[in-house]
């Protein structure tokens, strides 16, 4: 049986926000299930031409062993039953958006949960794509102060781009976050803070649950309790999700970062950090030779971007059949057909 909301979930915004933490707090409701990060999903769809119509049972098999023999995708951190999956994948509609969908589902029955979502902090540059074949998806977007995301990025082992690069990001995703708030409404987008969130998780995970159609639970604040099922252990860098949730690392960009770069921050992002409610320190204008480079290296990532539109547009020209999903009762009544049952 459905929950009264089937709605997916996707958790997006800035790396190094805390999106891993909202993770394990959606993943600690009884309703809810969202795995650990994986690599099938974008990748997927931007291979979609290659899989062929998957109205033919033969081409949804071949895209179900795409996601669940490749390393690549992550398949293996989601403890699913290959071959179920598979089967599952084949039994099911003909689309790109229903053999994902598949999969997270299947990862929520495995939690006896009726109801998944997914993070990745890169899908705020392609809310657009998730929406095309996730027509009734809840995007939950989590913003941090772009210093403290700055400052956490440049320290992770993972990183292998500069401040310039990171600030660019977390500019980029609180864009990509007002221009999905435009478009979507309040029913199909909604906004938090982390700071917010970690020094009073009650009262923000209630709001949240209001927005998703589900009742609060009290296990929700204590994310730290489903980390080691949820968070894969060779992720070092998450190690403090398996602590109790603390605000100790809000505004710690005051002491890890440079004084160059809380100067390029507050000159580059001080009319989002101030529209957001994060005060500026008032630091000094950065160099001219700083700002250059922080502008040539969005001006490059603005043209990547554009880049990838351009592209996109290019392969639903050559799109063999739909990618919505037809899964929950959202995405049939989208596609103009009735859930099983509904007469």
């Amino acid at each position: 049986m459905r929950p009264t909301n089937d709605r997916p979930i996707f958790v997006v915004g800035c790396p190094r926000s805390g999106t891993t933490l909202l993770q394990l707090m959606l993943h600690a409701h009884p309703q809810i299930a969202i795995p650990p990060e994986t690599r099938f999903l974008l990748a997927a769809y931007e291979e979609r031409t290659g899989f062929g119509d998957l109205a033919a049972p033969a081409n949804r098999e071949m895209l179900a062993r795409w996601i669940t023999d490749r390393r690549k995708t992550r398949f293996g951190d989601l403890g699913l039953d290959a071959q179920k999956v598979i089967d599952e994948i084949v039994a099911g509609p003909g689309t790109l958006g229903s053999a994902l969908g598949i999969v997270f589902r299947a990862y929520a029955r495995r939690f006896d949960k009726p109801r998944w979502g997914d993070k990745r902090p890169g899908y705020f540059q392609y809310i657009p794509v998730l929406l095309r074949l996730f027509p009734d998806a809840q995007i939950v977007h989590l913003i941090r102060d772009g210093r403290d995301c700055v400052a956490s990025l440049k320290e992770m082992p993972w990183y292998k781009l500069d401040s310039y690069h990171a600030l660019s990001t977390w500019i980029e995703a609180i864009d990509a976050g007002r221009r999905a708030a435009r478009a979507l409404g309040p029913d199909s987008y909604h906004e938090l803070r982390y700071e917010d969130l970690v020094d009073d998780p009650e009262h923000q995970l209630r709001r949240l649950c209001e927005f998703l159609g589900v009742e609060y639970g009290p296990q929700m604040a204590e994310p730290s309790v489903v980390a080691p099922e949820a968070v894969p252990s060779r992720k070092v860098w998450h190690r403090r999700t398996h602590e109790k949730v603390s605000a100790a690392r809000s505004g710690t960009w005051v002491r890890r970062l440079a004084p160059w770069e809380v100067a390029l921050c507050e000159a580059e992002a001080g009319r989002h950090l101030r529209s957001l409610g994060y005060e500026l320190s008032g630091a000094p204008a950065p160099s001219p030779a700083d700002r250059a480079r922080f502008w040539r290296v969005a001006s490059r990532r603005r043209l990547a971007a554009r880049k990838r539109q351009v592209a996109d547009r290019l392969r639903r020209l050559r799109e063999p059949g739909p990618v919505a999903a037809l899964l929950t009762s959202g995405q049939l009544a989208a596609a103009g057909l009735e859930p099983p049952g509904a007469r």
